[in-house]
């Protein structure tokens, strides 16, 4: 116990020595009290038309200024920071546990199971990530729930491949050996064994997938598959942004910014959790 409070001690340390680690992390920080607490910092009801003051240009009414209807765009980023909240951290959430069971499972059993398992997740790695996410949501339909269901199907092979890595690794290892003489069964020696020593690596991959799930999600409000309006998201602002985008450039502008340090926050965390959970980098 004492070993791994120091090991604990040390990752701790070694992320809060990296300030690019620290940085991305009180800005993903910041992301999420804002989302949190957008109905309360929020200047303006981000659904409420002005029809008087479309196409605002940014100043002290509007801080950000309005878009063609007359809604505010600051009240409607803070809000979209919900929605994209949401869905990344549930998307990586359910990616991440459905492909880690996959890559267990396939990994520990091996022989033809590990061999079928595996090459259907080659196969759906071998798309690209817009692609298969354009594929899901075709199949399942709208709506934010069915959104995080496609997003986590998307990068659950992501998962299922590191995860699988390292369960080849640790398969032959002796104390898995020492646990299968004693007794114990396979879920016994993959919950109690073999899952204890990869949720570094899970955690670092969940945390980069974050950002990518966050980006995909805009993408998808993009381009007319993500969460219906009129709830605002990054994504479906740009889209209404674009066509204005000449004369007023700043309704695509700062939501795009917004997607931008999203991203970079989740993988400046990533990176800075990598650094301090491998040894190799010590």
């Amino acid at each position: 116990m004492s070993r791994r409070w120091f090991l604990q001690g040390r990752r701790t340390r070694a992320f809060l020595r990296n300030r690019t680690a620290v940085a991305g992390a009180v800005l993903a920080l910041t992301f999420a009290a804002v989302a949190l607490l957008a109905p309360a910092i929020s200047p303006h009801d981000p659904l409420k038309q002005d029809v008087y003051n479309m196409l605002a240009r940014p100043g002290r009414g509007h801080l950000l200024g309005t878009d063609d209807l007359g809604r505010d765009v600051l009240s409607r980023i803070l809000y979209g920071a919900r929605v994209s909240l949401i869905v990344g951290l549930s998307s990586v959430l359910v990616g991440t546990v459905v492909g880690t069971f996959v890559g267990l499972v396939a990994g520990y059993f091996g022989g033809s199971l590990e061999l079928g398992v595996m090459r259907v997740v080659d196969i759906l790695m071998s798309f690209p990530v817009l692609v298969m996410g354009l594929m899901f949501m075709a199949i399942l339909g709208p709506g934010m729930d069915k959104l995080i269901l496609a997003i986590g199907l998307v990068l659950s092979p992501q998962i299922a491949r590191l995860t699988h890595g390292s369960m080849v690794a640790l398969r032959d290892m002796e104390y898995l050996t020492a646990a299968r003489a004693v007794g114990a069964g396979p879920w016994r020696i993959l919950r109690r064994h073999v899952l204890p020593n990869m949720l570094g690596e899970i955690l670092v991959m969940a945390t980069l997938w974050t950002a990518t799930a966050i980006r995909v999600e805009a993408n998808l409000s993009f381009i007319g598959l993500g969460v219906s309006p009129p709830t605002p998201t990054w994504g479906n602002m740009i889209r209404e942004g674009v066509r204005w985008l000449v004369v007023t450039p700043w309704l695509a502008l700062f939501p795009g910014l917004a997607i931008l340090l999203a991203v970079l926050a989740f993988n400046m965390v990533g990176d800075g959790l990598r650094d301090a959970i491998d040894p190799k980098l010590h």
